[in-house]
Formats: C-alpha cells, sequence, structure tokens
C-alpha cells in the first residue's frame, strides 16, 4: 500500500517500509514539517491500536521543534477542532485514519482556527517535508507537553446551544442502541447520552481498536446493530466512525435510516429555527436542497472535501450543512463534522415531531444513488471522458467545480463523475427519484466512456 499524501495530511497502513506505508519515518518529518512557524499545538488521537505510537513519535517530534503540546489524548476529531480554538493553538494534529480498518492510521492537520489546512497552506507542508526542512531546536528551547481532557467541555458545548432542547428530549424517555465501533465514540457519546437523558444500550463498547466490524458506518457493516435494536425495542441505532465526525441512525424497525438523510433530518429542525442558506457538496443527495427550498431558503454544493464545505459555508453565511456520508457541520458550535452535535439535534427534531425515526424518515423525499466506475487506460483519458459528456449533455445544467455534474432538472436526477487521487478510474454517482433511473443513467455514462476510450 502506498503512503497516500495530500494537503489535509497523509495516511497509510502500520507497518512497511518507507514509501510502502506510514512509518515512524514518515511521521516525524510530517510532524516537523507541520510545527514550523507554530509555537502551540493540540494533539488528539482516535482508539485504533497503533494511536499511542503515533501519538509518542507525533508529541516528542513537537517537543523537538520548540513546541508547546496540548496533548488531548483519546479524543474525537471534532473535540480535537474545538480544542484547537479553546486552547488559542496555532495547529492541531488529528491521529485517526476516520472509517478504515484497524491497519490504517494517518495524521490529520489543523489550521488555527480548528479547520483542515487551506489547498495553499497544505502544500506548504508537503513541500517542507518533501525537501526535510525542519526547525529542531537547541535542548534549552525544547517544547512541553501538557495533558488535558476536552471531552466534557465539548459535551458543555452541545448541551448549552440554543437549538438542543434538553427538556423535550428528556421528556420523551428515548432508549437507544449505540455501537461506537470499539473506538473513542466508546467513551464519549454514553457521556452525551446520558448526560441528554437517554437511556443507552452500547455494543462493541470497548475502546481497544480491535474493531468488530468493518469501521465505516454503512448498511452492510452494521447489521449487528440493526438486530440488536429489534431486541431491545429501542427507538433508534447509533452508529458513529472511530473518530466520531461521521454519523448514521437505524430506524426503530431495524432499517437503516439512510447514511445520506442525517444531514437532511438535522438541517430540517435546523431551518425550522433559523432560516439560513445550507451547503453539501456535490456527491451529496439532492434530498438536502428539497428540504431547503421547502423551509424558504438557498442551497449551495461545494466541490467534495471537508474544508471546501466549510469555505462555502462561510461565503453564504449557511446555518448548517456538511456531507452526505454522515457528516454534520454545524457552525454554531465549530466548522467541522460533529456527530454528538448530530446526535444532540436529531434527537431534538425526533423529540419535537413526536415522530419514530421510521415516520420521520418518511416526510423527507426518496432517492436512490447508485455508484459505479469506469476504469482508464491512464489518468490523462479522464478529460477525454469529461469533454464528451459535456458535449453530449450541453442542454443541461453542467457544473464543473468537481469534474464534471449534470443535472436532469425536470427528472429530478444528476450524474456526477470525479477522478480518483489514487489510481485511474473515474468514479460515477447518479442519483434519481427511483433506484431504476440512477442504475440507467449511470450506464449510459459508462457506455459513453467505452464507446471514445
Amino acid at each position: 500500500m502506498t503512503l497516500i499524501k495530500s494537503i489535509s495530511g497523509i495516511r497509510g497502513t502500520i507497518g512497511g517500509a518507507v514509501g510502502d506505508a506510514l512509518t515512524p519515518v514518515d511521521i516525524v518529518k510530517f510532524t516537523a514539517a507541520f510545527a514550523r512557524g507554530r509555537k502551540k499545538v493540540v494533539v488528539g488521537r482516535d482508539g485504533r491500536i497503533s494511536g499511542p505510537m503515533v501519538d509518542a513519535l507525533v508529541c516528542n517530534t513537537l517537543v523537538a521543534c520548540g513546541v508547546e503540546v496540548i496533548n488531548i489524548g483519546m479524543a474525537t476529531t471534532p473535540t480535537t477542532e474545538m480544542a484547537v480554538t479553546g486552547e488559542k493553538a496555532d495547529g492541531g494534529i488529528i491521529i485517526t485514519a476516520s472509517h478504515n480498518p484497524t491497519q490504517w492510521n494517518a495524521l490529520k492537520l489543523l489550521g488555527s482556527n480548528g479547520e483542515f489546512l487551506t489547498d495553499a497552506q497544505g502544500k506548504e507542508v508537503l513541500a517542507a517535508a518533501a525537501r526535510e526542512d525542519f526547525d529542531f531546536c537547541d535542548v534549552m528551547a525544547l517544547g512541553s507537553i501538557v495533558h488535558k481532557d476536552y471531552a466534557q467541555k465539548h459535551i458543555d458545548a452541545v448541551m448549552k446551544d440554543s437549538l438542543v432542547d434538553l427538556k423535550a428530549i428528556r421528556e420523551a424517555h428515548f432508549k437507544v442502541v449505540l455501537d461506537p465501533i470499539n473506538s473513542v465514540g466508546a467513551i464519549v457519546m454514553p457521556m452525551l447520552l446520558e448526560q441528554l437523558g437517554v437511556e443507552c444500550i452500547t455494543i462493541n463498547g470497548e475502546p481497544n481498536g480491535h474493531f468488530a466490524h468493518n469501521p465505516e458506518p454503512l448498511p452492510a457493516n452494521l447489521k449487528g446493530l440493526c438486530d440488536a435494536v429489534v431486541a431491545n425495542k429501542a427507538d433508534l441505532g447509533i452508529s458513529v466512525d472511530p473518530d466520531v465526525d461521521r454519523l448514521a441512525f437505524i430506524c426503530e424497525n431495524g432499517q437503516p435510516f439512510g447514511e445520506e438523510y442525517t444531514l437532511v433530518a438535522v438541517a430540517d429542525y435546523v431551518l425550522d429555527k433559523k432560516k439560513s442558506p445550507t451547503v453539501s457538496n456535490i456527491s451529496s443527495s439532492r434530498a438536502l436542497r428539497d428540504v431547503t427550498e421547502a423551509h424558504g431558503c438557498t442551497y449551495y454544493a461545494s466541490a467534495v472535501g471537508e474544508v471546501n464545505v466549510t469555505t462555502k459555508m462561510h461565503e453564504v453565511g449557511a446555518v448548517i450543512g456538511g456531507e452526505g456520508n454522515g457528516g454534520v457541520i454545524y457552525p454554531a458550535l465549530h466548522y467541522g463534522r460533529d456527530a454528538l452535535v448530530g446526535v444532540a439535534l436529531f434527537l431534538s427534531n425526533m423529540a419535537h415531531k413526536k415522530l419514530s425515526a421510521s415516520a420521520l424518515r418518511a416526510t423527507y423525499p426518496d432517492y436512490y444513488i447508485s455508484k459505479n466506475r469506469i476504469d482508464l487506460p491512464n489518468a490523462a483519458a479522464a478529460d477525454k471522458v469529461f469533454e464528451a459528456v459535456k458535449s453530449k449533455y450541453a442542454s443541461e445544467k453542467l457544473t464543473t467545480i468537481d469534474g464534471v455534474r449534470v443535472d436532469f432538472e425536470a427528472d429530478k436526477m444528476w450524474v456526477i463523475l470525479r477522478k480518483s487521487n489514487t489510481e485511474p478510474i473515474i468514479r460515477v454517482y447518479a442519483e434519481a427519484p427511483l433506484e431504476v433511473l440512477s442504475e440507467s443513467i449511470a450506464e449510459e455514462i459508462i457506455e459513453l466512456a467505452h464507446e471514445i476510450l
């Protein structure tokens, strides 16, 4: 497996040769490159097996660069983001490979605003690492490590938010089943739910990094949670990924609420209280646009990537936004995907509407996403496919902020083609009100590509 480098950090498997995995050498190099010009940095990690080892390397490399380290230990990604601004730090490093399997780990890099680095900032770190431009300090100027716990501060911020209706949630007497997939969510999510007055039954709750199943919160990986919800006669199932920035729900009948609909349901509740624009990435469901417009507000699309979503949210003054992978970004708390506030707002919505999860889901428009790929002879061939698609569908609405997206407005249908950053393929996502339509337009695009390749 090749080490993956991007503007947001580095990612790879633990164990292997330099260049083929995320090695201690890589960790030290990229941490030292990030440390340049920074005096105070927050470090947090998820519950992965390799977490303590990577944490020690990161923190001591920062010390060697003269940095004051605020180590918040095992902490969620959104908690680390909030700690950066809470500590008035110059940046942060999150040690997590998010939804990737056990053998993976990564360094995700934050700026002083607690948000992921901009394109220019990320490229600067990558360039410094490549040329090994490091500022290791004199022994008398070594940095220090201070240990702090930010979990309760994060929960307190959620509880104090004006749209989180504690009274309504507590009076609803919800019972939920939680699957925190053996990571940091097993620590923080039960704390949150208890303080919200929600009865919580936890499965896969030992935060030891030995993930009980594939940690990505997709329906195929959540059968155990679905069964546990029904068996315990719970009102809701809650799944988070290892760093707790993605969120998926299971209805009381054991059926998935739908990953794309996490953001839709939260946005519906927020927009009922505050009229404002919304934002999601260009590969997310049209359902958010429909719900936004039903509230008399304007929807905006951004390029894929959390930093692109938050940039657009700043630009248009969005009150809610995120990504269709279960990522809720609620600026009143901070600009980052946050499963904690997502849960609190979702439960507030259920409590206000006095609806079961399945009944709530039935109030939102149905869309079906088809996900496919086009294998390319080489990466350059993607541009040829993009031009062919733009030519064939010139009469439709075209968006080119990230690959090529075609919107068939009359049919409430869209298809997007995006290049992969890691292999010579084009990802083809299509959405329509009927599954057969989304599959059909995807097949049409794939056939067009095969004709010209």
